[in-house]
């Protein structure tokens, strides 16, 4: 076997420990620094189902469109830029392709969503290989996870700077990139904060599209051995926290040929637990409701202590934290974990690929 093959995948984590009555804290940047998620998984120890108000939460998540064979100039028409990105918070990201082997393309929006202002910015992200570089004619740079040679490039354009304004040099110029050199179709997922569906009609209207609902799911767990919170290194949470999340077992038991993972000591014992998941193309806003409404949860008496909340980014989007380049190579981890407590405190980790920019 390769010794490259049987080598550990190395990681960046970053760990923060604060209270949300510090003033002083990043969460709410951190979260929304994020853009593309797929997945956010909540962990309540000592509990069969959820509560009604974070059912309701879970039920509330925004939903999402899915547009079959978009050409990628249509993220340029001058309709779209003016009732969607100028006008929000825009989330899109190119489906089913493949950040090693495909052109992918992202749309994010750039800074924190303020209603009473409604100004904000979209970046489009293009990662590309060589031939589709070349062919849309227009400055960029090699991609950082190149192995050998120049074969990946990324374009990063800031669609509201002034420079592409409809009918300015730089916007005809990428214009005409993508629809008369380039001309790359993607199937592509989209959602917009807050117009929803109302600012994308006059988009999916072109095409053939679907709306689509994230996808919630639970399992209650029985009989859960659980690390002391408190006192357990993150690198050890992370890896408990992973193994419940994809139901591996953390007893080690002779006749298991799945796993050897044991839970980190000390520990207990849960009499059940309820792990809720929710899957689809999710907002920073909805993530942030719902860790609101878990700290309201964590106020009442006689509840858990704790609630863990891990949120998975996309593994083949161009774009990791805070925008900047992301890459597979051996893995395209870029996810971050909150472990919150009934005073108020919470551990946060942030981690990527050991090749990603560091997470915030």
């Amino acid at each position: 076997m390769s010794a490259d093959l049987g080598r550990t995948p190395r990681s960046v984590l970053v760990s923060d420990r604060s209270s949300f009555r510090d003033e002083k804290n990043r969460l709410s940047s951190q979260v929304e620094q994020l853009h593309l998620s797929y997945k956010v998984s909540v962990l309540l120890p000592e509990c069969s189902s959820p509560p009604a108000h974070l059912d309701t939460v879970f039920n509330s998540f925004n939903s999402f469109y899915l547009i079959r064979k978009l050409p990628v100039y249509e993220l340029l028409d001058k309709h779209f830029l003016e009732s969607a990105v100028y006008q929000g918070s825009v989330y899109g990201l190119s489906y089913r392709t493949r950040i090693d082997e495909d052109s992918c393309v992202a749309l994010t929006p750039n800074g924190h969503l303020s209603l009473s202002l409604c100004l904000f910015a979209g970046h489009l992200s293009l990662s590309l290989d060589k031939d589709a570089f070349e062919l849309l004619g227009v400055e960029g740079k090699p991609s950082r996870f190149n192995h050998r040679t120049n074969c990946r490039y990324v374009v990063s354009v800031d669609l509201t700077d002034s420079s592409m304004a409809p009918g300015g040099r730089g916007y005809q110029r990428l214009l005409t990139g993508l629809r008369s050199r380039l001309q790359l179709k993607t199937d592509f997922l989209l959602s917009h904060h807050p117009g929803g569906g109302a600012s994308l009609q006059a988009l999916l209207s072109r095409y053939d599209w679907s709306e689509h609902r994230p996808e919630i799911s639970s399992h209650t767990l029985t009989h859960l051995s659980c690390p002391s919170m408190q006192s357990c290194d993150p690198h050890s949470f992370l890896e408990w926290i992973g193994a419940v999340d994809a139901d591996i077992s953390c007893e080690n038991s002779s006749n298991s040929f799945l796993s050897s993972l044991v839970c980190p000591e000390p520990n207990t014992t849960l009499s059940q637990a309820l792990r809720v998941s929710v899957c689809g193309l999710l907002l920073p806003q909805d993530i942030h409701r719902l860790i609101q409404q878990i700290r309201c949860y964590l106020e009442q008496p006689r509840l858990a202590s704790w609630v863990s909340l891990t949120v998975h980014g996309f593994a083949d989007s161009p774009v990791s934290w805070g925008g900047n380049e992301h890459g597979v190579l051996r893995g395209g981890e870029n996810f971050y974990s909150l472990l919150m407590f009934h005073d108020h405190t919470y551990h946060l980790h942030l981690a990527t690929g050991a090749h990603d920019t560091c997470p915030p």
